[in-house]
């Protein structure tokens, strides 16, 4: 089943959203703001992701630059950030099977469904 972590407030996570819906197939939204993800499930989603924790966070967010920015962090630092701060989690994510993306652009999400 394809999992979608959105934010409904999101334009992009809304656009992302809209094409699995399209897809026809059956999915499971994830509200990570309401039910924030923990530092496993964040790995795993990294590890599918392909990338590095830094690549996942929003470092245009205020609570980014006022709290760690400048500062060194490890990579678990970075995931207890986003743990903490589901805000700086990049969205929206798709997983489906064993990959995932960054649906920026939306159009990317195409590519694993």
């Amino acid at each position: 089943m394809i999992q979608i972590l959105h934010n409904p407030r999101c334009r992009k996570s809304r656009e992302g959203l809209a094409i699995v819906e399209e897809s026809g197939q059956p999915f499971e939204i994830v509200k990570y703001l309401d039910e924030p993800l923990s530092a496993g499930e964040l790995q795993d989603i990294i590890k599918k992701l392909k990338i590095r924790p830094i690549d996942l966070v929003r470092t245009n967010e205020a609570i980014w630059k006022q709290e760690f920015k400048g500062k060194s962090m490890n990579d678990n630092d970075i995931i207890d950030a986003m743990v903490s701060n589901p805000k700086l989690i990049e969205r929206p994510i798709v997983i489906h099977k064993n990959k995932a993306v960054v649906g920026r652009p939306p159009e990317k999400i195409k590519d694993i469904i």
